[in-house]
């Protein structure tokens, strides 16, 4: 199954706004080296809508291309429009990303209606070549995809999971009962896929089959207590600056040491704060920077942080005890 702890990694600009590549290898060189089960190309962290398609591109080759064997790359290819979806989508599988990420179309959301966000996942994901996952982030898209509407969504073959953002552990926990069983048999495999070899996207899509659908947490906060019910695991900013430690809780966790994972959440809970609702994207980048991570520029409009904002971040980098 689909599990465990994912970086949505920052994307590196230089100061002219031009994309830093090499910056974005050198992250995942390191992060390799922890035990992150994979990576996110372009989610809300990586500016993903600050990129062209051809940028997009780009980044999702050179991510699957730094990303270690085995781990997993999941690449966010979410559009305002179906069309434009499935385009990026396929962008992606062309260069090997295992699983698309497809952020709610947020454009016209008065008129994204239950019936038109299933028409919508559905059409993705019956031609997609890869996996698709749900990415519900109500903070960025201004609305929020109810736990009924996901499991209609999660009865295609194809949808393999969601990532959701909203940090309400109630939805969260209503998503997960209501989607713990899609339903079907698990499909017979053929003699290729019966080796050893067996490909991610082949897993993915036989997890999915076989009625596993993997609720991530996108919300530090949220992470934690909702593996209590059965979350998958989570697709943390913090995952950036703070993988051993994200990885450590996720561990603790299934080992049974409730007790020692919550002490850890809560020292890292403020770092969390601060890449995210409080600092934003040029925190995060600011904060990798500081912990020898490249974070490089954000991309106008977005600034980076001022000397006032950086100094107020060492300070809660060094009481997390990660500077």
């Amino acid at each position: 199954m689909l599990k465990g702890m994912f970086a949505p990694l920052a994307t590196p600009f230089k100061e002219d706004g031009a994309l830093d590549l090499e910056k974005l290898r050198s992250n995942i060189e390191r992060l390799n080296a922890t035990g992150l089960t994979g990576y996110l190309a372009l989610g809300s962290n990586s500016e993903a809508v600050h990129v062209t398609p051809d940028e997009a591109s780009q980044i999702f080759a050179a991510v699957r291309q730094a990303a270690a064997p085995g781990k997993i790359v999941i690449a966010g290819t979410g559009q305002f429009s179906t069309v434009a979806t499935i385009e990026i989508t396929r962008r992606a599988a062309d260069v090997g990303c295992d699983a698309a990420l497809i952020v709610t179309p947020f454009y016209y959301k008065n008129s994204m209606t239950g019936e038109a966000l299933k028409q919508h996942y559905f059409a993705i994901a019956d031609q997609a070549p890869i996996p698709v996952m749900i990415y519900n982030v109500p903070a960025n898209s201004g609305f929020n995809m109810a736990s009924s509407i996901v499991a209609e969504i999660a009865q295609h073959p194809n949808v393999v999971g969601i990532k959701d953002s909203a940090g309400d552990i109630n939805q969260i926990a209503e998503t997960v009962r209501l989607t713990r069983s899609k339903g079907g048999k698990r499909p017979e495999r053929s003699a290729a896929e019966s080796k050893d070899a067996v490909s991610t996207d082949t897993m993915l899509r036989s997890a999915s089959s076989a009625g596993n659908f993997a609720v991530f947490s996108g919300n530090y906060g949220a992470m934690l207590p909702a593996l209590s019910f059965g979350v998958a695991g989570g697709i943390l900013a913090v995952c950036n600056i703070a993988p051993h430690e994200c990885v450590q809780i996720y561990e603790l966790f299934q080992q049974g040491r409730i007790a020692e994972a919550g002490e850890l959440h809560l020292r890292i809970l403020p770092v969390a704060r601060a890449v995210t609702a409080q600092f934003g994207v040029p925190g995060l980048k600011a904060a990798m920077d500081l912990l020898g991570y490249q974070g490089g520029y954000p991309r106008s409009p977005l600034l980076p942080l001022d000397q006032n904002q950086n100094a107020e971040l060492k300070k809660i980098l060094r009481e997390a005890e990660l500077l």
